[in-house]
């Protein structure tokens, strides 16, 4: 099969996909009697990859696939494109998904016993219905309290392949949009860039002594 073809096959299918795409669903879109040859479509996405080096827009292998994205130095102009109303989140908001990125899996009472406040069930709601978070066990205690993890969902919306992309937390001391009262500074690139509601910052209250 040509080349040339194939590569033209992957990079409309990865245009055009709502979602990342992985290796085995490009492979998928091939026929049964007209298969890709073994390491072709990797050659493909490799080549697309070159050939991004002097576009605005980027090939890049995120946590669910490989997918089209806008690089970050034309972001803020390619960003008027899109009339939906910013998201916000508050200052507990994002410290709650830093600290169950960093600290996972982690219950909400242990949530509470870094931060010193009770975590608001809307914090944890509003997590969980973006996707970001989800519960991925129960911690074997009195009450079995649920452990919270980060999904799929997050790494791609971040552009992280997997969690070990994380930046280093000795990296993130200079951050200055959350200012964290935690045991450590911490919060990723991408969350601290995240839109914060001031107004909203102090939704929560201080945490009981003991929680679960």
């Amino acid at each position: 099969m040509d080349p040339n073809l194939i590569r033209h096959i992957v990079e409309a299918a990865l245009l055009a996909a709502p979602q990342p795409q992985t290796l085995a669903q490009l492979a998928g879109l091939f026929p049964e009697d007209e298969q890709a040859p073994p390491g072709a479509i990797e050659q493909a996405i490799a080549e697309l990859r070159e050939g991004c080096a002097d576009r605005g827009v980027e090939l890049v292998e995120v946590a669910s696939g490989f997918r089209f994205q806008v690089k970050a130095e034309v972001h803020a102009w390619v960003a008027r494109l899109w009339t939906e109303r910013q998201a916000k989140y508050t200052r507990a908001t994002l410290e709650t998904l830093a600290l169950i990125a960093y600290r996972q899996p982690i219950t909400r009472g242990e949530i509470e016993q870094i931060r010193g406040v009770a975590v608001n069930t809307n914090t944890i709601k509003q997590l969980e219905e973006r996707e970001w978070i989800r519960v991925v066990g129960h911690r074997d205690v009195p009450g079995k309290p649920a452990l919270f993890g980060t999904t799929k969902a997050f790494l791609d919306y971040f552009g992280l392949k997997s969690l070990d992309e994380l930046p280093p937390l000795a990296e993130l001391k200079d951050i200055p949009e959350l200012e964290p009262q935690l045991p450590f500074d911490i919060t990723p690139p991408g969350i601290a860039s995240a839109t914060l509601s001031h107004d909203e910052a102090g939704e929560e209250h201080a945490a009981p002594e003991q929680t679960q």
